[in-house]
């Protein structure tokens, strides 16, 4: 079979070549410059604690150590701190890394990757799609035809394949714009990041507004701040009196020593492709969606969305196309990025113009500093990563769920379990594979050798049930599980997204969900896909 055609060689497109290639698909990516990402302090993203992982795991490189997991996250307003948060263990810390040390490890595996091809100097010009599959043509030095089962463009904000497909990218233009500069210097909050609303040192007008530190290692910062509305010049004079007084403000030196190594406007855009999918043709990244407002990460939500595709497309690449397991990945992403962008769009303004979030922020304690250090944080209504509730794959209801912990569609807990090998390894590590995952919660297991309670209780039984499902699926053993009862049986995506717990071993309806997961039964998707 062809292999899946990717439009982009930035950490979206790469990841999702990474993620196919873990799970036996071959792809061509097709990289319109020589190859390479510009090294700009400047330029810099932040990773959920999740996210980084799965840039780890695909990778193999220990992102952490060219990156910097923040010590904590302090927002101030005036001379006043409003809000500290220490990371640790029941804190995870999102991870700063600067973009072309991101991309820079993926490039690497994918040179180390045999069923990636990467092609430079490739830039698309015609997409030719029938029902077996896609013809992509290249100009370049190397002009050439390519043929793939499918094409997913993840070629940026100007995408070429969202405009072959003649797809609608309405939304708003410079919704927030912010000076950036990057610099070595020594700040009183060594690995905290900050957010600093109405420094004293500007007393009047928009641009007193706000200041954003993010740490980065060998003590470098990345700072923001954010400029009033217009389309004024950042000049270089402009940039560096404001490097001064802040710096001046924070360390209370006349003088402050710093090494000025980048500096950028970064402009936020706000817009959502109406369709993410055309028959064999996807979108991903910023080619389908711009958002970025309040520290959130344009980059986090683009690297869900290849987790997302990649397991589907290998799916449907190994035992052919399911239009229902397909066209969720639309449904699912694009309602999580909608959300995202209708709660920036409804709190920004009245953030901005200092009005009352009551209406937003559930409590009187919470007000615009919470707020924009959860969007700052990944967490809360402008940052909380989204789940997939409303999802065509959700099963039906049955009198066999539990609750627990984690709502059904949302991302797993990262648990330690017992493999069927018998090793203690992280769920969060058993992803990715194409694999269904089913988890059972006993404890207890752990202070036994996996020879003795494999073949006792419940476990044979439940073993049965998992070789029996429509799809591979690997059996796991936890300890515990956040809200979960023992005996409880949790069914997991390949992407980490939960499908549902099951009150003990019910196999019929263990199967049922998983049917559900995968599109339906395949009687009925051949149905669909023939009609």
């Amino acid at each position: 079979m062809d292999p899946v055609i990717v439009v982009g060689a930035g950490p979206v497109g790469l990841t999702l070549a990474l993620a196919l290639a873990r799970q036996d698909v071959p792809s061509v990516v097709l990289d319109e410059g020589p190859g390479g990402d510009a090294a700009r302090a400047a330029r810099t993203v932040v990773l959920r604690e999740d996210t980084a992982a799965l840039m780890e795991r695909l990778s193999g490189a220990p992102l952490g150590e060219s990156g910097l997991h923040w010590v904590g996250w302090r927002s101030v307003r005036r001379k006043q701190t409003m809000r500290e948060v220490l990371f640790g263990d029941t804190e995870p810390a999102p991870l700063h890394i600067a973009q072309h040390v991101l991309t820079g490890a993926l490039r690497a595996a994918v040179a180390a990757e045999p069923l990636v091809e990467l092609a430079v100097d490739s830039r698309l010009d015609t997409i030719e799609q029938e029902s077996s599959g896609i013809t992509a043509h290249t100009r370049g030095p190397k002009s050439t035809w390519w043929r793939g089962s499918y094409l997913v463009g993840c070629d940026g904000p100007r995408s070429t394949v969202r405009k072959l497909q003649d797809i609608r990218f309405p939304g708003r233009t410079a919704v927030e714009r912010h000076a950036v500069a990057a610099l070595r210097t020594e700040l009183p909050w060594a690995g905290q990041a900050l957010l600093h609303r109405t420094p004293p040192w500007r007393t009047s007008g928009p641009s007193a507004g706000e200041v954003t530190a993010r740490p980065l290692p060998d003590g470098v910062w990345r700072l923001d701040w954010l400029l009033p509305p217009g389309k004024d010049l950042v000049t270089p004079e402009l940039l560096i009196t404001r490097i001064r007084e802040t710096l001046t403000g924070w360390t209370g030196e006349s003088t402050p020593s710093y090494e000025l190594l980048d500096t950028g406007v970064h402009t936020v855009h706000h817009r959502l492709a109406r369709r993410w999918r055309v028959g064999r043709v996807f979108l991903a990244g910023d080619a389908a969606h711009l958002l970025g407002t309040l520290g959130t990460q344009g980059l986090d939500e683009g690297l869900r969305d290849a987790d997302n595709l990649a397991w589907k497309l290998a799916l449907a690449w190994h035992h052919g196309p399911r239009g229902t397991l397909l066209d969720s990945y639309q449904s699912e992403r694009r309602a999580v990025v909608a959300a995202r962008l209708r709660a920036a769009d409804q709190a920004l303004p009245l953030v901005r113009a200092g009005g009352s979030l009551r209406s937003y922020v559930p409590g009187s304690a919470r007000g615009q500093d919470a707020l924009l250090a959860d969007g700052h944080l990944g967490r809360g209504t402008l940052g909380a990563p989204g789940t997939y509730a409303g999802s065509p794959l959700t099963p039906a209801p049955s009198d066999s769920e539990a609750r627990v912990g984690t709502e059904p569609g949302a991302a797993v807990a990262d648990v330690r379990v017992t493999a069927e090998d018998g090793s203690s390894v992280r769920l969060r590590d058993r992803l990715g594979r194409g694999s269904l995952l089913v988890v059972l919660v006993a404890p207890g297991t752990g202070v036994w050798e996996r020879k003795h309670w494999v073949s006792a209780g419940i476990m044979p039984r439940l073993a049965a049930a998992v070789t029996a499902l429509p799809h591979p699926a690997e059996l796991l053993v936890a300890e515990s599980y956040p809200g979960a009862a023992a005996h409880t049986v949790l069914l997991v995506r390949p992407d980490g997204h939960l499908v549902t717990a099951l009150s003990g071993v019910r196999p019929a309806d263990l199967y049922r969900a998983a049917e559900a997961t995968l599109g339906g039964p395949a009687k009925e998707q051949a149905a669909v896909n023939a009609g």
